[in-house]
């Protein structure tokens, strides 16, 4: 227990590599004890700490591992002990790993055994916790209209029980959610508001991302030292905290941005789109290079046409 609340500590700080020392112990130590509960939860928080460092594939066979050590009538009471369902959060945390491996129909089949499960088990912390990780994977999938629903139940879930926490995780998220739909003033406004609070709480899990779509979001709106701030800040939290989940897509916005700018940096956006296709790469994270493989070709042909323009023009 006192290994779980130290780890906790460093998820919500997002230090990675103390958080894999930290599961690695205590995986040790369950693995010297050799009971299903202490194993089943040291599997969860090393698939978390591998995947959201970087490890995605490592992190996906702890959350399979997790699984099968799984048994309802045994391990949902532990929830008020840990916070959460164990269940709930592998099948949340596996449905990421899953997307980012490029599986989606298998990533959204976990977020809605996720859902019902932390339904069912009826604890507010489970279906907040649930409710949150889930929209990620719809926000992802492109089911913006399903992800909107999913956070406005979260939003006034923490609201209701005084969640603080969760309900700045949730604006945040509501923010990301409003850049991708061309919202880029209501996604600012919600970024900037779910980022402070959740900053007053002492987190920084997750901030990477969100810096970066708030990034775009002010690129968005021509405002570009803004968008040049953040972008910024969110690639030097990936290097500080190692939260390297979301490294190639920080990478492939800084592209875009880089593009955007009134003086567009081709090659430097270039660079940065090449850095994104290495990292997915490297993390075998197909959705992610996926991404960045279309921006490079989108870029390489805006170069193209740009070329035959001036080529035309000359002639």
């Amino acid at each position: 227990s006192a290994l779980y609340g130290i780890w906790i500590a460093n998820y919500v700080a997002f230090n990675g590599d103390a958080m894999r020392g930290l599961a690695a112990q205590f995986l040790a130590r369950a693995e010297r004890q050799g009971t299903r509960a202490p194993l089943l939860i040291a599997h969860r928080i090393m698939g978390i700490s591998l995947a959201g460092t970087g490890d995605i594939v490592e992190g996906r066979a702890h959350f399979d591992q997790a699984m099968a050590l799984y048994d309802p009538a045994e391990h949902r009471p532990l929830a008020t002990r840990f916070s959460v369902d164990s269940g709930v959060s592998v099948l949340s945390y596996r449905s990421w790993a899953l997307w980012f491996l490029g599986y989606p129909e298998a990533a959204l089949a976990d977020s809605d055994q996720a859902i019902s499960d932390a339904r069912e088990i009826g604890q507010a912390a489970t279906l907040m916790y649930a409710l949150l990780h889930v929209s990620f994977t719809h926000i992802h999938c492109g089911n913006y209209a399903t992800a909107t629903g999913v956070l406005n139940e979260l939003t006034g879930l923490a609201g209701e029980k005084g969640a603080l926490f969760w309900k700045a995780h949730g604006t945040a998220q509501q923010g990301c959610l409003f850049g991708l739909i061309g919202k880029a003033s209501n996604a600012v406004e919600r970024l900037t508001s779910g980022i402070t609070a959740f900053r007053l709480t002492g987190s920084t899990s997750w901030m990477p991302t969100r810096l970066s779509y708030l990034a775009k979001a002010y690129a968005d709106l021509d405002q570009f030292d803004e968008a040049s701030r953040y972008i910024g800040e969110a690639m030097m939290a990936v290097e500080t905290t190692k939260e390297r989940w979301c490294e190639a897509e920080v990478n492939r916005i800084a592209g875009e941005i880089a593009l955007k700018s009134p003086e567009p940096g081709v090659g430097k956006a270039e660079a940065y789109f090449e850095r994104a296709l290495a990292v997915a790469r490297q993390q075998q994270a197909k959705s992610w290079e996926l991404r960045a493989a279309m921006s490079m070709e989108c870029q390489r042909r805006s170069n193209n046409a740009s070329a035959g323009r001036s080529k035309n023009t000359s002639a």
